[in-house]
């Protein structure tokens, strides 16, 4: 049996997982650790790391190394990487050299690519899915995998995401129809650079990031579902662009109040879940399919991969729910 504890550094929020695997493939989910800390935010057209959200980042890791010291140290692996809002930072060098003061671990900054791959893994060793296309919004970057009879066809990482879409485009209070236009028209134009982008039409999509399982979140307050897992939930694309069209209609405090709704995504919501309703749109897709795995679960399996030599025996979908 080892311990294993993945560090994702994303661009919105900082997570942590604590696993154990054994010789077999089996594996287990022991602890899950989340902290809102908005890293991308500020970032400008510069692209440079600002310090209140610098400082919040390294408070929230304080709190992780703390979890993670009631483990012995010589029986728990840690891998730590970071996504977006590190990758495209200017001032990328300062704050490795920061992590690294903070955590005594050496942080490794994923490429787009890598990142959309972790999130293939993770999904297809968890969902019953043969086709689809796969789409990861995050806060500063979004990734899009096309899928065909579980292989991973087509990877690429757009650098839009919840927070950078909310900034650029959009009101943090009323969301005007011109700023929702203008957001729409650039993701669109994003969405068109994707040359394969067309061969993911009329398939299921496979949604994951916290902007993305707040509508599952939404839909199961609304139909008043409480023993259904996030991890393999199903939604129509007629109850995704409602409950979208019930978010626009609501100013920043109204939407806070949501039942579903984090009130420390009230500001994002809007931008973090247009890049899944534009695609549905294009692609005349018929479902959404959530996910809970992505980034965290495809690592610790590519690592039981290549230190067992077995495939990925899962537990029950409902050990992957975190709500």
């Amino acid at each position: 049996m080892t311990l294993l504890a993945v560090i994702d550094l994303g661009s919105n929020s900082v997570r942590m997982t604590v696993s154990k695997y054994h010789h077999d493939g089996h594996y287990e989910i022991l602890e899950r650790y989340q902290e809102m800390v908005r890293l991308s935010e500020g970032m400008g057209n510069d692209k440079i790391l600002q310090p209140d959200a610098i400082a919040r980042t390294l408070e929230a890791l304080k709190y992780f190394k703390k979890a993670l010291s009631s483990y012995p140290k010589d029986d728990i692996k840690i891998r730590a990487v970071a996504t977006a809002a590190v990758r495209q930072a200017t001032n990328q060098a300062a704050f490795l050299k920061a992590f690294q003061e903070e955590m005594t671990l050496p942080l490794e900054v994923l490429k787009g690519e890598e990142e959309a791959h972790y999130d293939y893994i993770g999904i297809v060793n968890t969902l019953n899915i043969n086709d689809a296309l796969i789409l990861d919004t995050g806060g500063a970057s979004a990734e899009l995998v096309l899928v065909r009879n579980k292989e991973a066809i087509h990877e690429v990482s757009l650098p839009v995401g919840a927070v950078t879409i909310s900034e650029e485009f959009l009101e943090n209070d009323v969301i005007s129809a011109a700023s929702l236009f203008e957001a729409t028209v650039a993701l669109r134009r994003m969405f068109g650079d994707v040359s394969w982008l067309s061969e993911a039409s009329n398939l299921p999509l496979v949604a994951l990031g916290g902007s993305n399982r707040t509508l599952a979140k939404i839909s199961r307050r609304q139909k008043k579902i409480v023993d259904l897992p996030i991890h393999g939930y199903h939604l129509s694309t007629q109850d995704a662009t409602r409950i979208y069209q019930m978010i626009l209609s609501k100013n920043l405090e109204a939407r806070k109040k949501i039942p579903g709704l984090a009130k420390e995504r009230g500001d994002i919501i809007v931008g973090g879940i247009l890049p899944l309703i534009e695609l549905l749109i294009l692609l005349s897709g018929q479902q959404v399919i959530f996910s809970q795995a992505g980034l965290r679960e495809g690592i610790l399996f590519e690592t039981i991969k290549q230190q067992t030599g077995h495939d990925v025996i899962a537990p029950e979908p409902d050990a992957l729910t975190v709500d």
